[in-house]
């Protein structure tokens, strides 16, 4: 943002949500973060505001938020540009239109480099997204079956598991024997090992059936891709 201003006393007061790096070529002081150089008749003031958002605590300090006196500076295509004032970095940074981030504070004397910190910070939190999509959450899944369940309900059981185990999540297979029920356990066995075979392609048992009282039941982990 350019702004034509011929007297300093028509500065503005700015009230804005972000902080305004600043750079003064002329050692006069900015107080609301505006370079300033002199048109050929000096009576034409240019301002260029340059405004970023205000680096947290778990941030990197930024511009006028770094308070060391002499700092080592990377340049912005990562060539070593020497010890040199902070002052004289934050123009250089100014000058090409960049930012001076702090890379390793506790450095003797710290590390700066010079860079697009709206576009680094846009790209480090890019790779952070796409870190979390991959760290997958694995849930424990419960489907329930009977010994005489029906066709149909099998299939609805069975689509339900494989839509678990193709989302990642492991699935916990119960069967319930009721009344005379356990004097025939295997049916149940049966049925267990029919909807075992039916996952096949979608997970391995991780825990064989096991029998707690009435209770037949088996864990099923997806297959590793």
């Amino acid at each position: 943002m350019v702004k034509y201003i011929s007297n300093e006393a028509e500065l503005p007061v700015l009230t804005l949500p972000h902080r305004c790096a600043c750079v003064d070529i002329f050692d006069i002081k900015a107080q609301f973060g505006l370079w300033v150089s002199y048109g050929r008749n000096l009576r034409t003031t240019f301002i260029f505001w340059r405004c970023l958002p205000i680096a947290n605590a778990k941030e990197m300090l930024i511009n006028e938020q770094i308070d060391a006196k002499e700092i080592r500076v990377i340049g912005a295509d990562g060539e070593q540009l020497g010890i040199m004032s902070t002052d004289q970095a934050l123009r250089m940074a100014y000058n090409d239109g960049l930012d001076l981030v702090m890379m390793a504070g506790n450095s003797n004397p710290p590390v700066c480099k010079i860079m697009n910190f709206g576009k680094f910070r846009f790209e480090r939190e890019k790779k952070e997204k796409e870190a979390k999509k991959k760290q997958q959450t694995v849930e424990l899944k419960e489907i329930q079956l009977s010994c005489r369940i029906e066709n149909h309900d099998f299939e609805t059981k069975l689509k339900h598991a494989h839509k678990f185990l193709s989302g990642g999540n492991k699935v916990r297979v119960v069967l319930r024997f009721k009344g005379r029920e356990m004097s025939h356990q295997d049916l149940g066995v049966e049925t267990m090992e029919k909807f075992r075979e039916a996952c096949a392609e979608l997970g391995t048992v991780d825990k064989k059936p096991a029998l707690d009282g009435r209770i037949l039941s088996m864990v099923i982990s997806p297959i590793k891709k």
